[in-house]
C-alpha cells in the first residue's frame, strides 16, 4: 500500500509543478523616470490610480500569446502555428525607472546554467560597423520573499552584469528629478526640439555633470512625469553605467548605442517570433544567471531561488533628437520553471523548521536519552557522522554566539 501511495505522491508532485508557468504572471510595482514614453507605454487615461496602471501594465509584460492557424494582432495572416509572440513595450524612463515581477513560482537558480532571460525591443544598427543599435541597457535585481508576506519589501541583490568592475560605472548613484510645469514656455531648441529644459534633474555624479534636464522632442507631446506619482520630486538610486552612445554622424543626426557584452536587459537584440528557449545563445539575447548575484558592497550572494524581479534603467545620457535613454521591457521567461531548489539549511536547525532556537536542543536530547527520532532532521550538526552530545553544544553555540 505504502509503494502505491508513495507513487501516488509522486505523481501529484508531477503534475503540480507542471502547472508552473514559465512566462510572468504578476507585477508588483511601476515606477518610470521621466522620459518620452511615460504615460503612452503603456497609455493611460488622466488621473488613473496605480492599481490600474499595474493592471495594464500585467497585460503588458504578463505570459505569452499562442496562436493557432489564423490572423496576428497586427492582422498578418499566418498559415503555421506560431507558439509565441511577443507582449507590448513597456518604457522604464531615464535613469532609475522600473518595473517589479515576479512568475506564479520561485526561479530557482539551475547551476551553470541560465536561469531567465528578459525581453525588450534592442536592435542593430544597419549603417553603423560597430557592435550596437539602438541599445538601452537596464539592471537586473532579485529578492527572496524571505519574510513570506508575498510583498517585495525584502533585501535586494543586483545580478552584477560585464560592466560592473569597468572604472565607469558609478555605484550608489542617485539622480532627483523636479515635476515640470506643463504650461511654462519651452526653451526652444531646433530643429527637433521642442522644449530642452523641460524636466529638471541633479545627482551625484562623481565624473560627469551633476544636473540637466530631460528634453521633449517634437514626437511625444504629452506628459513625460508619470501621472500617478506623487510630489514635486522623483528619486531613484542605482548602479549607473558608462554612457555607450556615440554621434556616429559629428552633427546630431546618428546616434549609436553600443552593445555591453553581457547581463543587462534591453541590450542586445532579442530572437523574433519562436519560443525563447535556447539557453545555449541566452548570453546574447538577455539572458540572466542567478550566480552573478552581489550585495549592495559588491560581495557575491549564493541565491537558491528567488521570488520577485526588478529591471530598471541604467542609462543617464541624451541622444540628441532621438532623446533620452530608457530601458525597454517586453516580457520575461524561467529557462527552468519546474526545477526544484536545493534545501537551504540553517545552521543549528535540527528539526527542520527553518530557524535555530531551543525546541533543536531538546529534539537532539530526546534522540540521545530516547531515541526518538521524529524531530530529528539535520541532527549531526558537527559533520562528524554521528549525533551526541557535541550536536548539542554545536546548537547551543550557535543560538548563544
Amino acid at each position: 500500500m505504502r509503494r502505491y501511495l508513495l507513487i501516488l505522491f509522486i505523481l501529484v508532485a508531477v503534475m503540480a509543478q507542471a502547472q508552473n508557468k514559465p512566462y510572468i504572471t504578476k507585477v508588483y510595482d511601476f515606477l518610470p523616470a521621466p522620459g518620452q514614453f511615460v504615460n503612452k507605454a503603456p497609455s493611460l487615461n488622466p488621473g488613473e490610480p496605480l492599481d490600474s496602471v499595474i493592471a495594464r501594465v500585467e497585460r503588458m509584460i504578463c505570459g505569452r500569446e499562442t496562436i493557432e492557424q489564423g490572423e496576428l494582432p497586427d492582422g498578418t495572416l499566418v498559415s503555421d502555428t506560431i507558439l509565441e509572440v511577443k507582449p507590448g513595450v513597456l518604457s522604464l524612463g531615464s535613469f532609475g525607472g522600473y518595473v517589479i515581477f515576479g512568475f506564479d513560482h520561485p526561479v530557482v537558480n539551475v547551476k551553470g546554467e541560465y536561469d531567465m532571460q528578459i525581453f525588450a525591443n534592442a536592435s542593430q544598427a544597419n549603417n553603423s560597423s560597430s557592435a550596437g543599435g539602438s541599445s538601452e541597457p537596464g539592471i537586473v535585481m532579485v529578492s527572496r520573499d524571505v519574510n513570506g508576506n508575498g510583498i517585495p519589501d525584502d533585501p535586494w541583490y543586483e545580478l552584477a552584469g560585464s560592466e560592473y568592475n569597468n572604472s565607469k560605472t558609478q555605484k550608489h548613484f542617485t539622480i532627483t528629478y523636479y515635476k515640470p510645469d506643463e504650461n511654462k514656455t519651452p526653451v526652444p531648441e531646433p530643429p527637433f526640439i521642442t522644449d530642452a529644459e523641460y524636466i529638471r534633474w541633479t545627482c551625484n555624479s562623481v565624473d560627469s555633470l551633476q544636473e540637466g534636464y530631460i528634453r521633449k522632442n517634437s514626437f511625444n507631446a504629452q506628459s513625460y512625469w508619470p501621472a500617478w506619482a506623487e510630489g514635486e520630486t522623483l528619486t531613484f538610486e542605482g548602479t549607473k553605467l558608462p554612457c555607450n552612445a556615440v554621434d556616429e554622424s559629428g552633427q546630431g543626426s546618428y546616434y549609436v548605442q553600443h552593445f555591453f557584452d553581457w547581463g543587462y536587459v534591453d541590450n542586445r537584440p532579442d530572437n523574433s517570433y519562436g519560443y525563447y528557449t535556447d539557453v545555449t545563445n541566452a548570453v546574447l539575447n538577455d539572458g540572466f544567471n542567478l550566480d552573478w548575484a552581489v550585495d549592495d558592497e559588491g560581495n557575491p550572494v549564493e541565491l537558491k531561488q528567488v521570488d520577485f524581479i526588478k529591471v530598471y534603467c541604467a542609462e543617464l545620457q541624451d541622444c540628441g533628437w532621438l532623446g533620452e535613454t530608457s530601458t525597454e521591457v517586453c516580457g520575461a521567461i524561467d529557462l527552468h520553471p519546474n526545477a526544484v531548489a536545493e534545501p537551504e539549511v540553517v545552521p543549528g536547525d535540527v528539526n527542520g523548521d527553518g530557524e535555530c532556537t531551543g525546541s533543536d536542543v531538546t529534539a537532539l536530547y530526546n534522540f540521545i536519552l530516547y531515541n526518538d527520532s521524529s524531530s530529528i532532521v539535520n541532527g549531526d550538526q558537527n559533520d562528524d557522522g554521528d549525533i551526541t552530545g557535541s550536536d548539542v553544544t554545536a546548537v547551543y553555540n550557535i543560538i548563544l554566539y
